[in-house]
């Protein structure tokens, strides 16, 4: 699968976070990742992967931020939102609703 900018357009932090999790999409190759810019300080990326099932969400996410750790931390500090979560975890997630439906930022 692919890593999509789910709405607005690509600037210089979504491409560098794109090529960081190049390599989490290269270990788990059924995993769909998805990212947009929320605002100019806020970056959110969701990550629906079915080799996160049977895992807590504390190792979700060290395993995720295992891919980020290694970008500036200017570029990591506008990662507002890191959701993740397995296909039967998105029916009922109010996270992946808010990502599927953003509410528009007043910055």
């Amino acid at each position: 699968m692919s890593i999509k900018v789910t709405h607005g357009c690509k600037d210089e932090t979504i491409v560098l976070l794109i090529e960081a999790l190049k390599a989490y999409q290269a270990k788990h190759s059924q995993a769909q990742i998805d990212l947009y810019r929320q605002n100019s300080v806020s970056v959110r990326i969701r990550i629906i992967d079915p080799d996160l099932t049977g895992r807590s969400r504390a190792e979700r996410n060290k395993d995720a931020w295992n891919y980020l750790n290694s970008l500036p931390e200017e570029i990591q500090s506008d990662v507002s939102s890191l959701i993740l979560l397995t296909p039967e975890e998105t029916k009922m997630s109010f996270a992946n609703f808010e990502f599927e439906h953003p509410i528009p930022s007043n910055l």
